[in-house]
């Protein structure tokens, strides 16, 4: 991706991860393939380069995170990237949102997975954070109420910055269909949250069409076995 905008893009290695969920206590393991995932969060100026223009974060500044995006949002905007870099779309819309499809195979950007975020997020550790969590990540306590340029934390041990604090990630999955029909996670946390919702465990979910000012995305892309 483009330099100026700091988002590189980082290898993760194969590997495996368990995830957890404290409402329903449950636990299970995922394995992940080769895959990349971007060093920090889709920047605004980025996005308005990507779209045409649109700048729809509240807190306006080039190396902001975008925010006030929805999942629907960061689902277009990743085919529209993928298209500028001459890269397979990984999504198909039909219609106006009324149905979408992943092809696992495009080369193209889109969004990590829950389990290939908590993965990255990790970063081969096993604690709650990667780090202390002032040093790591932009949240209620150290923020002063507004969110921040991204990379301005330390990183994980694999590159990645804010990969807790500043603005919660979109991920692509549906968090409990049953229960919550579409509603998808969010991951990460945000400048607005305490520290308890800042772990690399911690997970929130959200209707695709809700925008607010602590909510953006990273963006991901598979890589051949």
């Amino acid at each position: 991706m483009e330099a100026h905008t700091g988002s590189t893009m980082v290898a993760l290695p194969p590997g495996r991860v368990t995830l957890s969920d404290r409402r329903t206590r449950r636990r299970w393991q995922v394995e992940i393939t080769p895959c990349e995932l971007a060093a920090v969060p889709v920047t605004q100026a980025l996005y308005a380069e990507v779209t045409g223009g649109l700048r729809p974060s509240a807190a306006p500044g080039d190396l902001l995170p975008v925010e006030g995006v929805s999942w629907w949002d960061a689902v277009r905007f990743c085919d529209a990237l993928s298209v500028r870099h001459g890269l397979a779309p990984a999504y198909r819309i039909r219609g106006d949102d009324e149905g979408i499809e992943w092809d696992a195979a495009a080369d193209g950007y889109r969004l990590p997975t829950e389990a290939e975020w908590e993965y990255a997020c990790r970063a081969g550790t096993t604690g709650p954070h990667y780090g202390p969590l002032d040093d790591i990540a932009w949240y209620r306590g150290n923020s002063g109420d507004r969110p921040h340029d991204v990379g301005g934390r330390l990183p994980n041990a694999w590159g990645l910055h804010d990969m807790l604090g500043n603005v919660w990630n979109w991920c692509w999955d549906v968090y409990d269909a049953e229960v919550y029909g579409a509603y998808r996670v969010l991951r990460g946390g945000g400048w607005f949250d305490e520290h308890w919702s800042c772990r690399a465990s911690a997970r929130r979910r959200s209707h695709p069409s809700y925008r607010v000012d602590d909510v953006g995305f990273r963006v991901a892309r598979s890589l051949p076995a």
